[in-house]
């Protein structure tokens, strides 16, 4: 399988991220990407797909795929996306707390310590839905692993949308987000205007 392995910091500065998103909290030393320099209309709807790509971690056929699923569905196709992109299982464990960044979601969910309604999920991009309960496994609730995390997670918040348990490591999927309740810096209607042309 393919895997981007640019450094998250020097990606962050190249499309005008905050590491916060990624949950990684270190501070690049060098200077941002000029925000000012001016840009065609495709260069930045081009952006906006690569942001939305790297902090999802999708690589070009699955975001394609998540984009023509969520033009089929009903609604407004670039909310249905992030949605879409939102209710991954390694997008949901991240936003539970239960990981520090969404690549260590993604090897969390591989290893096959994650629980969704009582049975091993291994695949980080499986879909959630409303009324699921994501739990990691009762073997490896003693790993040392979830106890640095949690620590190290407790001043993020959980969006609206899930509910989570830390004592017992379980968390519940509430509602559908609204685009509000999710804080990707991501300007969703250039994404469909690159993909509709």
């Amino acid at each position: 399988m393919a895997v981007n392995r640019t450094p998250v910091l020097k990606r962050c500065r190249k499309l005008g991220l905050d590491p916060g998103y990624m949950g990684v909290y270190k501070k690049s030393k060098k200077k941002p990407a000029n925000p000012n320099k001016k840009m065609s209309e495709y260069a930045l709807q081009l952006r906006e797909k690569q942001k939305a790509k790297f902090l999802y971690g999708v690589l070009e056929k699955q975001f394609r795929n998540y984009f023509d699923k969520a033009n089929n569905m009903a609604g407004i196709t670039g909310e249905n996306l992030l949605r879409l992109l939102e209710f991954r299982l390694d997008n949901v464990i991240f936003r539970l707390g239960f990981a520090r960044t969404r690549r260590e979601a993604r090897q969390i969910v591989s290893h096959k310590l994650i629980l969704v309604n009582g049975k091993r999920v291994n695949i980080p991009s499986y879909q959630v839905k409303v009324g699921d309960e994501i739990r990691v496994r009762e073997k490896s609730k003693t790993l040392n692993l979830f106890g640095l995390v949690l620590d190290s997670t407790s001043n993020r918040g959980v969006p609206d949308w899930l509910r989570v348990e830390k004592d017992n490591l379980t968390g519940y999927i509430e509602a559908l987000p609204n685009r509000d309740q999710i804080d990707a810096p991501v300007l969703e209607t250039l994404i469909v205007e690159l993909y509709s042309k």
